[in-house]
């Protein structure tokens, strides 16, 4: 066990967590002020019942022995409930296995809770906890396993365990999660806009953000946290993390200058929620290729992620689908870009070791990479449609339209995220009569 590295990975693990409460702020600021509270519930809601599930088998099913050795799932009951590493130092690389374990159940919290913000203020949250749990069980468990869980070899190099066919049959790269965070997060997206509907009135009463310093607070907290959950990636205080988290710097700053170049150029301004919205793509375009890229290279993803993601969030107009909060146009989108670029800009020179097309690798590692992403938003796509298809046919899923026209946090958290006019402070004063007396005046004021 190495301290060092030990102290880096723990560290990073809580930089991710921030990132949950974050993206609660994000997606918060940029609804309507009566769904303000619902989209923070369905936030830390991922907290809990991903966090759980996790430990009980989450960690099992991405990282336990490979069921078949086909690469697809982890046995579930092999780690359950974590509690054969209790009491024994059991070690994943240089670091203990809870320390590894932590980092990764934050990913996958974080992951489940990119989906909501595509579905916001409709999703009832008693279903949406449930397709939570059950999304986690049956979409993200096995698909981590496919692409973080790498084969374990002996000294001779013979393969002990088998880990997914993603990381290491097909040997596409995805450092960070493009492939297991936003494209899995983007597609489910897609499918729960699709089984959902729209909002009532879209696009023309669905509103404004209703406070976009809070939107730009957790898109600052999300990229203070994007290092720890990229350069973290590493598992190491070394180059690689070094190399990743500048990196991940320059690809998000790119990002957020492309998508306001494009603004200017389309509408006439750059706008605040534009820059925030491509600093998101840069992290997510970034996060698949950070190990693999140079900086000149994280700056080409950054900047071409930004450029396609500003066009891609304008076509749910076009194509007649409501994705409230443009996770389909980021994260889905930007997944892919990011995925799809490693083929085009990885250097030999990067940690990854791995040359892309123009840096003479010819075209190997972009069909690698396409079928890692193909794979990943097909699996994703089809087994969310029909876990959201068969939560809305037996307890529902959508609000009912009176409860949206009220708004969600009062029916359905009972609770308002903003209470200015509760006190009531009483005026008073005195007028004279058409007789001529004089009588108090008395009245309240919200």
């Amino acid at each position: 066990m190495n301290s060092g590295d030990t102290a880096w990975v723990l560290v990073c693990a809580a930089l991710v967590m921030l990132m949950t409460p974050g993206l609660a702020l994000f997606y918060g600021g940029m609804v309507r002020s009566r769904g303000v509270l619902n989209m923070l519930m369905m936030s830390l809601g991922s907290l809990g019942v991903v966090g759980v599930l996790w430990v009980v088998y989450g960690y099992s099913g991405a990282f336990g022995s490979d069921l078949g050795g086909v690469g697809l799932l982890g046995s579930p009951v092999e780690f359950f409930g974590m509690s054969r590493f209790v009491g024994q130092e059991s070690l994943s690389g240089s670091i203990p296995t809870f320390a590894f374990a932590a980092f990764q159940a934050m990913f996958a919290i974080l992951t489940v809770a990119l989906i909501s913000g595509a579905i916001a203020d409709r999703a009832r949250f008693g279903p949406w906890m449930l397709f939570a749990g059950l999304w986690a069980t049956l979409v993200y468990f096995p698909v981590a396993h496919w692409v973080f869980a790498f084969d374990e070899t002996n000294a001779a190099g013979e393969v002990t365990a088998v880990g997914g066919w993603i990381a290491n049959r097909l040997a596409a790269i995805d450092f960070a999660g493009g492939t297991a965070v936003h494209i899995n997060a983007g597609a489910a997206a897609l499918a729960l806009v699709l089984v959902l509907g729209p909002r009532s009135g879209w696009p023309k009463e669905t509103g404004k953000p209703h406070n976009l310093p809070l939107v730009v607070l957790g898109a600052g907290l999300l990229w203070f946290g994007w290092f720890g959950f990229n350069a973290g990636s590493a598992l190491t205080a070394g180059t690689t993390a070094a190399i990743v988290f500048v990196n991940t710097l320059v690809g998000a700053g790119a990002a957020m200058l492309a998508w306001m170049l494009v603004e200017r150029i389309r509408h006439g301004k750059p706008t605040t929620l534009g820059a925030v919205s491509g600093i998101i793509a840069g992290l997510v375009a970034i996060t698949p290729a950070c190990s693999a890229v140079t900086p000149l290279g994280a700056i080409a993803v950054g900047g071409i992620a930004g450029a396609i993601c500003a066009l891609a969030v304008e076509l749910k107009y076009r194509l007649r689908y409501d994705d409230s909060l443009d996770v389909i146009g980021v994260h889905l989108v930007g997944g892919l870009v990011g995925t799809l670029l490693v083929g085009f800009f990885a250097s030999g020179n990067a940690p990854a070791g791995v040359a892309g097309l123009f840096y003479g690798g010819g075209f190997d590692q972009l069909w690698r990479q396409a079928v890692g992403a193909v794979a990943v938003l097909a699996y994703s796509l089809v087994l969310s449609l029909g876990i959201a298809w068969v939560i809305r046919s037996t307890i529902g899923f959508r609000l009912e339209p009176a409860d949206e026209e009220t708004g969600i946090d009062e029916t359905e958290h009972a609770e308002s995220g903003y209470n200015f006019g509760d006190a009531r402070n009483t005026v008073r004063g005195s007028r004279t009569t058409e007789h001529g007396s004089i009588e108090a005046l008395e009245g309240s004021v919200r």
